[in-house]
């Protein structure tokens, strides 16, 4: 009934959209012409064509492209008067004539024009007819959010659903060229916590603060070392202009309300702006229940482990950032920024669980639980930027950077255990599987300072050289206390014994070469960077020993670009990525929440190196834009998440001298996987209409995993697509239906649940200029819970969980803008990207981009 409900509501859309899309009009004026290449005197193909009044240039009245052989004529349903026609294309310096519309004159012929090569070649190949939202460059694609009407009212997770190379699955975990392991950049600049908690930061922020999302395919030299999958580079708005300006929004929905304000301001040589967002989220109860089967044929009271919970949480997610830059003369540029965001929530949830013998009618023990507790994690940052540009060449440059950066993470929390039974065998019960009341007060944090020059000149037209150095040092430290209690009651005691504080130092020193090769219609960009990182690890509570321990690396890469004509190129490149394990992988507290899935982080884990081959396609003309992109990719000693049932009579001992009890599941991370990947990534867009786009992103994948220290093996298919509809109805409504879905995905020891997905929203800017506008929005609509499966193999057990997640979600928008701006503002061309550590348990992602090293 769901699956009709859904396809019923895409065909109404769909016809509707269609309708409008054919109405006619009756046109008043012609104007027709033909664009030629002043050199080869051909025609210039798919070329922007933007008509305005003449006493109104902001505004544009007729937006089209020319034809294949140049030629051009639109029907204009616009009043007589003065008007201004712009023509642009790619590497073209624009066209701009002045014409007057006549009541006694129904076609302007302007006859011939010409085009001829800019000073400045724009890099890549960019969509055209309406606004561009794909940008093509040798080793990046960029997804223009600004321009994209779902942006009023998506998150930026829900936004990178569209982005080419990027899956977003049903449990909101992202890939980027089919990996977990990426890294996130904001404005150019690296931030773990984002690239360590993508899940969480990504679904609480709002995508109307961002400008556009560039995928960094193929990270060369100047870029760390570390991020697999590639870079995702966030670029909020903003960016500026001469003036002023101010957005205030404000936005309700069935979980929570939120709220927020950007402003900007430029006078003269200084430039600020800031940003605000602040969202309260009360999410619905969400559930889990587990079920594992134990294969010990001597065991037989104790085979089957079930076990039933729920959650429920509350809190706040606040981000905002304050930038400042100003031109001390044509030639150098200072700019500041400070930023953070992160969040406060409570939880409480309880549980049942209880060990079923062979024949399911007796049981060997069974209890309860109920928990609660709260938790904060925060990242704040703060930058400095100095750029000197060269007198007699512009593209000759040094940059100057300094960066500090603070992850405080804080996390209390309260469990007990009741009902207890049989009654009888509690005492043993509560000793075996330590069943005791217990309260955990963890504090970690992240901190570090980093300094970079980089410089870049150019050889001649053809060549270019860019260098750098870099200094990182970056202090982990991880104080988890625990405190338990005696016979179910709350006088809580310290337990060193089962508490963890150490300390994890690192300092990373780097320097890169870099070339650029551009002659006529092909690129070459072969890299070399050298990374040293030496290490310390000390503990301060617990039985871990310290060490010490460094290791180097050469990390070279190559991209290489050729243009097929105006409208395609093709791409491709090799590079190697390095994986250094984050805090999440290396932390040895022992987390026995569930003491019959307890799990540990192994300090001494080694960073993982992966080699990727990738080859790409794209066409982007007026009506269709195209892009697909080939890649395999391999490494041999991956960071894998591992599990073993522990089956020594009275429990094993593991890392730091903590003891699991039989019949727990452990699991920690280790150097086993032996990994390779191949998989092709599509975009399409059509532009049915100048009022319809009609889009679909998806990927395809065959992933081989092993272990041989293991014995596991594991591989298989998976496939995602997502696409939808966007249409402009008169009076300026925008309609947009999206739907989507992917099949199951594979790991090391089993595999996850597909899932789909659809939505559909309804927006109207009002007032002058748009300056107001209202989003109404719905998403899963005829469902309220949403469920995911996974089952995870070892050699003595298999099991299987689902996860009941809410899945409704619908509501609406509103936002403001006061003010006027005129002109762009300037900021340093590079700044400093540390994306150098992998994410952990925060949501399976790790990216970054932009700014350069």
């Amino acid at each position: 009934m769901k699956h009709r409900l859904l396809l019923l509501l895409l065909f109404m859309f769909a016809t509707f959209a269609t309708g409008w899309a054919q109405k006619a009009v009756d046109p008043s004026f012609t104007i027709k012409g033909v664009l030629l290449d002043s050199l080869t005197q051909e025609g210039e193909p798919y070329a922007t064509i933007r008509i305005t009044k003449k006493n109104a240039p902001d505004k544009a009245v007729k937006m089209a492209v020319t034809g294949a052989s140049g030629k051009f004529q639109e029907k204009l349903n616009i009043p007589a008067g003065d008007y201004v026609i712009s023509i642009s294309s790619i590497g073209k310096a624009p066209i701009v004539k002045d014409f007057t519309l006549k009541s006694s004159a129904k076609v302007v012929d302007l006859g011939t024009l010409y085009s001829s090569e800019a000073n400045n070649e724009l890099k890549g190949v960019e969509v055209v007819a309406q606004k561009p939202l794909v940008k093509v460059d040798v080793d990046k694609i960029e997804y223009n959010i600004e321009d994209d009407p779902d942006s009023k009212s998506n998150s930026i997770l829900e936004m990178l659903r569209k982005v080419p190379l990027v899956t977003v699955d049903g449990e909101d975990n992202v890939q980027v060229n089919g990996s977990s392991s990426f890294k996130i950049h904001v404005n150019g600049k690296p931030n773990n916590m984002m690239s360590n908690n993508p899940k969480e930061v990504l679904k609480s922020m709002p995508a109307n603060t961002i400008k556009y999302i560039e995928v960094i395919t193929s990270p060369g030299a100047k870029y760390d070392a570390e991020g697999v999958g590639g870079i995702l580079n966030i670029v909020t708005v903003g960016g500026g202009f001469e003036g002023y300006t101010a957005t205030f929004r404000g936005n309700a929905n069935n979980n929570g309300v939120g709220g927020g304000g950007y402003a900007m301001i430029k006078q003269g040589k200084l430039t600020l702006s800031a940003n605000y967002n602040y969202n309260y989220n009360n999410s619905p109860r969400s559930y889990y229940n587990s079920y594992r089967d134990n294969y010990e044929p001597e065991k037989e009271n104790e085979t089957y482990l079930e076990s039933e919970n729920s959650s429920k949480s509350k809190g706040n997610f606040q981000y905002g950032n304050l930038e400042a830059s100003y031109e001390i003369d044509t030639l150098r540029l200072l700019t500041v920024a400070f930023g953070m965001y992160g969040s406060n929530d409570k939880s409480n949830g309880d549980g049942f669980t209880i060990m079923h013998g062979a024949d399911r009618e007796d049981f060997a023990y069974r209890y309860k639980t109920d928990n609660h507790g709260d938790g904060s994690w925060y990242s704040i940052n703060g930058n400095i930027d100095y750029q000197r540009t060269s007198k007699k060449n512009k593209q000759r440059m040094i940059t100057l950077s300094y960066k500090i950066n603070s992850q405080p993470q804080t996390s209390d929390s309260y469990s007990n255990y009741w009902d207890i039974e049989p009654e009888a065998d509690k005492p043993e019960i509560i000793e075996k599987l330590l069943l005791k009341n217990f309260h955990s007060d963890g504090k970690t944090n992240t901190m570090e300072q980093t300094f970079q020059v980089d410089y870049t000149t150019p050889i001649g037209k053809l060549h270019t050289i860019e260098t750098g150095a870099k200094y990182i040092f970056r202090r982990n430290s991880s104080d988890n206390k625990f405190y338990d209690a005696e016979g179910g009651s709350d006088n809580y005691a310290y337990n060193e014994a089962r508490s963890s504080e150490y300390r994890h130092l690192n300092h990373i020193i780097s320097a890169y070469a870099g070339y650029t090769l551009k002659y006529k219609d092909f690129t070459f960009k072969p890299g070399l960077r050298y990374e040293q990182t030496i290490q310390s690890v000390k503990y301060i509570v617990g039985p871990g020993k310290d060490f010490n321990t460094d290791f180097s690396d050469l990390v070279p890469s190559v991209s290489l670009g050729i243009k097929l004509g105006k409208t395609q190129n093709l791409r491709g490149g090799y590079n190697m990525r390095i994986w250094r394990p984050g805090i999440w992988n290396l932390n040895p507290y022992f987390n026995n929440q569930d003491p019959m899935f307890i799990s540990q982080g192994n300090p001494n884990l080694k960073s993982e190196k992966s080699h990727a081959f990738d080859l790409a396609y794209s066409s982007f003309s007026a009506k269709f834009n195209v892009n697909l992109s080939l890649r395999h990719s391999f490494n041999n000693n991956g960071i894998e998440r591992v599990s073993h049932l522990v089956t020594q009579e009275g429990g094993e001992i593991f890392e730091g001298g903590y003891k699991a009890p039989q019949g727990a599941l452990y699991s920690t991370y280790d150097n086993i996987g032996k990994s390779r990947n191949t998989g092709l990534s599509f975009y399409l867009n059509w532009n049915a209409s100048p009022k319809t786009r009609i889009y679909v992103n998806g990927r395809g994948s065959y992933s081989d995993l092993r272990s041989p220290a293991q014995n596991l093996h594991n591989y298989g298919w998976n496939g995602s697509a997502y696409g939808g509809i966007q249409h402009t109805l008169p009076w300026k409504i925008r309609l947009s239906l999206n739907g989507g879905g992917s099949t199951p995905y594979i790991n090391l020891q089993g595999k996850g649940s597909g899932y789909n997905y659809y939505g559909l929203g309804v927006s109207r800017s009002f007032l002058k200029e748009d300056r107001l506008s209202l989003n109404v929005y719905c998403n899963n609509i005829v469902e309220k819970y949403r469920s995911y499966n996974s089952h995870t193999e070892g050699l003595n057990f298999i099991s299987r969980s689902s996860s009941k997640y809410p899945s409704r979600y619908y509501g609406f928008s509103i936002s403001y803008r006061i003010g006027e701006l005129k002109a762009s503002v300037k900021k340093a061309a590079r700044s400093i990207d540390n994306d150098d550590v992998k994410g952990g348990e925060g949501g399976g992602g790790n990216t970054g981009g932009g700014g350069g090293q």
